[in-house]
């Protein structure tokens, strides 16, 4: 997991590729899913259906799963978005590299 959000960050920042940057992105949400459902573990935890024979169980909370898939959701959301937008940006400037679009952008004014 920390591989993962070492790895993700670093191709967010390092990268001048926006597509890298997207996909940098898409694995640095990757470990924190991860990072979010093992802290979410209980030990000889139950299913979180309440029957009369698990009064003493320890139940598993489903609230962190939810809440991931919700953030997958939203995730890939995101990243459609951005690449909708990457269309736009390669088709006015031609080119996915942020140093050159800056450079445009800086000849532009």
């Amino acid at each position: 997991m920390i591989i993962l959000l070492a790895l993700g960050l670093y191709m967010m920042i390092a990268s001048p590729n926006l597509v890298k940057k997207v996909i940098g992105l898409n694995i640095f949400q990757s470990a924190i899913f991860l990072f979010f459902i093992s802290t979410a573990y209980v030990e000889d935890g139950s299913i979180p259906v309440v029957y009369p024979e698990a009064s003493g169980m320890t139940h598993v909370s489903p609230l962190p799963h939810v809440i991931v898939l919700t953030a997958i959701v939203v995730g890939v959301a995101l990243t459609a978005v951005a690449l909708a937008l990457i269309i736009r940006i390669y088709s006015e400037y031609g080119t996915l590299n942020i140093r050159e679009i800056e450079e445009v952008n800086q000849a532009e004014h």
